[in-house]
């Protein structure tokens, strides 16, 4: 059972989520600044990973706590056990974390912040080890596969764990000579190993994207830049994607991304046509990003006018875009 570190009036009490439900509503209120950092990999079992990072880029004095997998950190803000929870949602290499998606619109939670983050990944072994002498090489599958090139000339054998912060611990938990790991250099430093190669990803510019979402949205201003995430349904007809791109294009309005997911609960439209018989068609959600704040006129408007053949509509949030990495 995974466990979740709290720390009230300067007490560190250690239970489980379950217990924590029961027993929280006496301290709501006396509780410091948590952020939820929600574990890039599903089983996030170690004191650090790299989404770390993320929420302490976005909240530098934050605590971080970690959940045992995405619906459990929903679950966790939802239930007052922490402010906000940071999530991975895409990279330029892997794309999009369709998972967390799908959690966006299953939970009431709302999308207030962004954060970009660059990926840099480091071979790191235990001091005194140079990297010829190095066997193996453990890391989470992405890494490896995004090191391929570093690994091959390397020519070391490949071992594929949970996460890259779990790499690095094994390593030096185990004092394994033999062994090399894939993580970042800040794991480096918190599980006293040596970085070897810095950098030895593909390609040099890998940028994670990392939603923060809150139980109350934020009030958007229109002094400095803001994003908009809606998702919405539509019916099945000719040009009726065309329109939805038209309702934003002739406000003059950029879309910065835009994701199909199917509809879990209605996956196959079933369509009876005269001339051609019964048809099944996929269902979708549609996700878009838009720069652009709900304040302004021509959000509102394009959102009206969305309204007018959409199915369904909701805004997941409105919040400040990150413009550094």
């Amino acid at each position: 059972m995974w466990l979740i570190t709290i720390k009230v009036k300067w007490v560190v009490v250690v239970m489980s989520l379950m217990d924590c439900i029961k027993i929280w509503s006496p301290f709501q209120g006396h509780y410091p600044y948590l952020i939820l950092m929600l574990l890039l990999m599903i089983k996030p079992k170690y004191e650090y990973h790299i989404s770390e990072d993320a929420a302490l880029k976005a909240y530098p004095n934050c605590e971080t706590i970690s959940c045992s997998d995405f619906e459990e950190a929903f679950k966790a803000v939802e239930l007052w056990l922490a402010h906000k929870v940071v999530i991975p949602i895409e990279n330029t290499s892997g794309g999009s974390i369709h998972r967390n998606y799908d959690l966006l619109l299953r939970h009431r939670l709302h999308i207030v912040g962004e954060v970009q983050l660059a990926t840099n990944l480091s071979l790191l072994a235990m001091p005194g080890v140079r990297k010829e002498f190095l066997k193996r090489v453990l890391s989470h599958s992405q890494a490896l596969a995004l090191s391929d090139t570093f690994l091959n000339k390397l020519g070391v054998s490949r071992e594929n764990v949970d996460d890259t912060a779990g790499a690095a611990q094994i390593v030096a938990s185990n004092s394994l000579y033999d062994t090399g790991a894939i993580a970042s250099i800040r794991a480096a430093k918190i599980y006293g190993l040596n970085v070897l190669a810095e950098g030895i990803q593909d390609d040099s510019e890998i940028i994670s994207r990392y939603l923060v979402l809150a139980r109350d949205p934020i009030i958007p201003r229109s002094n400095k830049p803001f994003k908009t995430s809606i998702v919405f349904t539509l019916n099945e007809g000719p040009g009726v994607l065309f329109k939805v791109l038209a309702v934003f294009a002739m406000r003059d309005i950029n879309l910065t991304k835009i994701e199909s997911r199917p509809q879990r609960n209605r996956p196959l439209r079933v369509v009876d046509d005269s001339n051609t018989g019964t048809a099944k068609y996929f269902d979708y959600l549609f996700y878009i990003d838009f720069e652009a704040s709900m304040t302004e006129p021509r959000a509102q408007t394009a959102l009206e006018h969305l309204q007018e053949f959409a199915t369904f509509l909701r805004v997941l949030g409105c919040y400040p875009i990150d413009t550094t990495i």
